[in-house]
Formats: structure tokens, C-alpha cells, sequence
């Protein structure tokens, strides 16, 4: 049987399916269902391990689980209890949902209802904040009532807005049992003051948010120059820490043993991707040039960054491959075309050109502080940094 980490999103589920918090859902896969676990081409039942490689459960061809522990790690574990667990503890009390910070008015609402659990809703995918910074604030927002306590529930999302909403309605259900469930009405006023502290830590504005710069394009499109460019320009300014994971960079140190197969250059985009949303996470600026031609793997990093709470700023390079071939400053192109380099971009590999890259540009023609003004412009609009029309000398 082989070992398998599941999606952060299957993580989630498997631990409401072993707790008993799904009930009566019981296992993966049932038809209709939106709890799905994707196991390895060719495999129909596996282990399943946590990202540190702890066996968690078995899992069996039908989908069935076998409980062998429960995760052990993670902010906020102890408030991880099963639904059994809390229905002993909270017995008599009315479970409200939380899936935002809570308001000045939703603490006024629930200050008539006696001794109330939050329940906070913070698995994968949770909308507003990040999940940590969801339990942070509920736990806030209940130091403020008088008697309240809160759970900490990894209800992810699926993708399906209806569906999961019926499937968070059914988990509170399971947390209730035969005690009240209260649904808060909406509210947009004001956070009480340590609601708000967690909630502005949580969504910085877009200059003071990790940022991934991601260049893509054809080898010789310009895009390593542009983006050390852009560091030269940022490093001028000061103000943010600043990574360069330039692809031939990484290709000697993060990379080395790699081959350029399409399986080991895919890797290569993906270790690249986890390490910028590393930095992201720290709040600092990560700019990435590989090739990555393939669109799937651009948006697996574009989630990696996401996750970690960063901003993914996507950059095609442009330029046609005419004028790539016409630069060939390393002679690969001439290598490829004599068929000495197997499966090289744009020759005998594709490109997949993004279809909503933050900004396009083309350098062919055009100097580099030219075409750099194209990315500052589009960078300033967005809001991340705010470098346009700066001279160089002068930033």
C-alpha cells in the first residue's frame, strides 16, 4: 500500500470524516458528494500521511477510512474537538457559525442569547480570512461576551458556493446535536478594537503584502533581464527584502540533478513556487524568471502564493519567437533546431501562453527601461509597489 499526502482541502476533510463531523457522510467518494480524495494514477487505496509523512488513516478502494491517529500539530489543535467532545463540554448551550471576524453588532446580538460556542469555520479556502487569523479573532470576539467558548472547525471549501453551504449547515448540526443553532444576521459595522488589530494584521494593504513577481516566456524573451531590472530598481528604493530565484540560478543550487524532461522542469517551476510563497509569507518580494511554460503549473504556483497569504503578480514576457531565435545569445535555439537539445521551449516543446497575465510585454524593439515601465505602470495600478516613471539613479 503506498503512502499519500493528501490536498490541504482533503486534509480537511478527512479529519470531519474520521471526527464524525460529516455524519452521516462517512467516507470519501460518495456519489453526489463534494468530498473527494484524488489518489495517484493506477492506486485505489493508500495511506494516507500528513505533510511530515505521519500516518493518519487507511483508505480503502470503496473510500472507507480506518483511523490510525490524529493530527498533532497545527495552531489552535486543542480546539480541534469532535462533535462528541463538544456536545459533553457545551451541553444546553446555542452554537453560532463563524466564518468572519466578528462585528460590534453580531457581540450585541449574541449577548441575548446566554452561553453561546462560536464555532469557527476556518478550513482551506475560508473567504475573508486567513484560518489562523479566523480563530485568533472569534477567540477576540469571545473574551468579549460573558460566557462563550469557541471550536475550531476545518470546514473547507469545495468550489461549490451551495453545496458547501449545505455541508456547513450539516456540520453545525453535528456540533449541536439537540442544542440551538443561531445564524448571525449580517452586520458591517465596526470591529471592537482587538477584533480589528488581528483583522488588519491578517490583510495588510497591497504594498505591504508579500508579493511573488512571476516572469514567464520564451528562453531569450528578455525576461531574466527585466526582472533584474526590477530587483536593481527595488534594491535603489529600499524599503523590502528582496529574493531573486533567477531559473539558472536555481538550476545550479535549488535544482541541481534536475534533467530539462518535462517532469523534472515541471518540478523545478514547482520548488521555485514554494519557495517564493515562503517569502511571501515574511512579507518580502520574490521575483521568479524561469521558462515555466505550462499553465498548470503556473497556477499551482499562483495557489502556493495564495495560500501563504502573498499576492501573485503574473508577467508574460512576450516577445515573439522570431526575435527570441534571433537573439540566441547562448546558441540554444541553433542546438534545438539541429535537434541536439530534446524537448526545448517553443521548438520542439510548446508554450502555453497565460491568457490573464497581470501585464504583457514585448520587448522586441525596446529598450529595457522601456519595457520595465510597463510592469511599474501595471504594478503601481495594482496597488503593490509604487515605482513608475522613478530613474533608476534616482529611486
Amino acid at each position: 500500500m503506498i503512502q499519500h499526502c493528501p490536498t490541504p482541502t482533503e486534509l480537511d476533510d478527512l479529519e470531519l470524516l474520521v471526527s464524525g463531523a460529516y455524519a452521516p457522510l462517512t467516507r470519501f467518494n460518495e456519489p453526489g458528494s463534494p468530498v473527494t480524495l484524488a489518489l495517484p494514477e493506477g492506486h485505489t487505496e493508500a495511506e494516507l500521511v500528513d505533510p511530515e509523512g505521519l500516518p493518519l488513516a487507511r483508505v480503502s478502494s470503496d473510500g472507507t477510512l480506518e483511523q490510525l491517529t490524529h493530527a498533532q500539530h497545527g495552531p489552535f489543535r486543542r480546539l480541534h474537538l469532535t462533535p462528541a467532545q463538544v456536545r459533553e463540554a457545551y451541553a444546553g448551550a446555542t452554537f453560532v457559525p463563524v466564518a468572519d471576524a466578528l462585528t460590534e453588532g453580531d457581540l450585541e446580538e449574541l449577548r441575548g442569547l446566554g452561553r453561546v460556542v462560536l464555532v469557527a469555520l476556518m478550513g482551506t479556502g475560508t473567504p475573508s480570512l486567513s484560518p489562523v487569523a479566523l480563530v485568533r479573532a472569534t477567540l477576540a470576539a469571545a473574551e468579549l461576551l460573558d460566557d462563550a467558548g469557541v471550536v475550531a472547525v476545518p470546514l473547507p471549501s469545495h468550489g461549490d458556493a451551495e453545496a458547501d453551504h449545505a455541508l456547513g449547515a450539516q456540520v453545525v448540526g453535528t456540533y449541536a446535536g439537540p442544542d440551538p443553532v443561531h445564524a448571525l444576521g449580517d452586520s458591517s459595522g465596526p470591529y471592537p478594537a482587538a477584533v480589528a488589530a488581528i483583522v488588519d494584521e491578517d490583510r495588510p494593504a497591497p504594498d505591504e503584502q508579500g508579493l511573488v513577481l512571476f516572469f514567464t516566456g520564451l528562453s531569450g524573451s528578455g525576461k531574466s533581464t527585466l526582472a533584474q531590472a526590477l530587483i536593481d530598481r527595488l534594491l535603489e528604493r529600499g524599503g523590502r527584502s528582496v529574493t531573486s530565484l533567477d531559473g539558472d540560478v536555481v538550476r545550479r543550487h535549488l535544482s541541481a540533478g534536475l534533467t530539462f524532461s518535462k517532469a523534472d522542469r515541471e518540478t523545478n517551476i514547482r520548488r521555485i513556487g514554494w519557495v517564493a510563497a515562503e517569502v511571501a509569507r515574511h512579507c518580502g518580494v520574490a521575483v521568479c524568471s524561469p521558462i515555466a511554460p505550462f499553465a498548470e503549473t503556473r497556477e499551482q504556483v499562483r495557489q502556493m502564493v495564495e495560500a501563504a497569504g502573498g499576492a501573485f503578480f503574473l508577467v508574460h514576457v512576450a516577445t515573439p519567437l522570431e526575435e527570441c531565435e534571433r537573439r540566441d545569445r547562448k546558441g540554444l535555439y541553433a542546438k534545438a533546431r539541429a535537434g541536439e537539445i530534446p524537448e526545448f521551449t517553443g521548438i520542439s516543446s510548446p508554450y502555453e501562453e497565460p491568457e490573464d497575465p497581470a501585464v504583457r510585454v514585448d520587448t522586441t524593439g525596446r529598450t529595457i527601461e522601456d519595457a520595465l515601465e510597463d510592469v511599474l505602470v501595471a504594478l503601481d495600478e495594482a496597488g503593490y509597489l509604487h515605482l513608475a516613471g522613478a530613474v533608476s539613479a534616482g529611486a
